[in-house]
């Protein structure tokens, strides 16, 4: 059984081929990864960075992908504004979206972390604060992390998933990855 963590940089999507539009290739796993066999445990929005687990193992994909298995997924998250206790409160409860109530999260205003440079940047506003969050979730709906914070009034402008269970992307640089237990 092979099991890899990669480090996903930014707009490079979640799978080994691109079925998108046609004239422009966009960067997928492939342009990384030469590792025949293995595919993603679950998936990473082109637009967000960070951990990604492959496998060779169809069990085990299931099992971290699958939400049942209430496998923990930490993110660090850049937000637009000022972090406070009331939102805090809000994603520790549980936030209404449209398809529903999400899981209690956990959630903790944090130091900006040192990071990689993202390409392209984030955008600077003089006029408007960013902060940072991490935010660990259990469950995995479509753009979740996303969708909570802009539901608190904190719009997500950098999203980087940094752990899945006991897995880290502790030493990975973007693009990298390794074999893991």
């Amino acid at each position: 059984m092979t099991l890899i963590a990669f480090n996903k940089p930014m707009n490079v999507l979640s799978q080994f081929t691109d079925a998108g539009t046609a004239g422009s290739p966009r960067a997928t796993l492939s342009d990384y990864i030469d590792l025949p066999g293995v595919y993603p445990a679950g998936r990473l929005d082109r637009d967000s960075e960070g951990l990604l687990l492959l496998t060779d193992d169809g069990r085990l994909q299931a099992r971290i992908a699958d939400p049942q298995f209430k496998l923990a997924k930490t993110y660090l998250v850049q937000v637009e504004g000022t972090i406070g206790e009331e939102a805090l409160a809000a994603l520790r409860r549980g936030v209404r979206l449209n398809d529903g109530l999400t899981r209690p999260a956990g959630a903790e205003g944090i130091d900006p972390p040192q990071l990689w440079a993202r390409d392209p940047p984030v955008r600077f506003r003089k006029t408007v604060p960013d902060s940072w969050l991490r935010l660990t979730i259990s469950e995995g709906r479509n753009r979740q992390v996303r969708r909570m914070t802009a539901a608190v009034g904190l719009p997500t402008l950098r999203l980087v998933r940094w752990a899945i269970g006991d897995w880290s992307l502790d030493g990975l640089a973007p693009g990298e990855w390794r074999a893991v237990d």
